[in-house]
């Protein structure tokens, strides 16, 4: 096995966003998003770039499902530093009062692809 994710309908409280990004979203208390859970890859294969081939795989997933349940975003539960920084080298950023909680807006990811 390479290594595995999940996928699954999440939401967001509106006042976990920055101002920049809650001005473009309606007033909800919460928001739509699409979590990744447990992102892992194989113990023998770290190291060697699947991490990021997961990670790729999962933002275009969830971006071609995006319309389907209105997500705004993908979230991400960063395990431990290391797991944090992974996230962030790819734009991920920190929802407001959560150290390992990240974000990435559908936005960006549909400019990527």
């Amino acid at each position: 096995m390479l290594g595995y994710y999940t996928l699954s309908a999440f939401a967001v409280q509106l006042t976990e966003l920055s101002l920049d990004v809650r001005k473009h979203l309606p007033r909800y208390p919460l928001v739509p998003a699409v979590l990744i859970g447990r992102l892992a890859v194989a113990e023998q294969l770290a190291g060697q770039g699947w991490g990021k081939v997961l990670l790729i795989d999962a933002l275009r997933r969830s971006l071609s499902h995006a319309s389907q349940i209105a997500a705004m975003a993908v979230v991400v539960d960063a395990k431990n530093d290391a797991s944090r920084a992974f996230y962030e080298r790819y734009g991920f950023q920190r929802l407001a009062d959560h150290d390992y909680r990240l974000f990435l807006p559908m936005k960006t990811i549909a400019q990527l692809f």
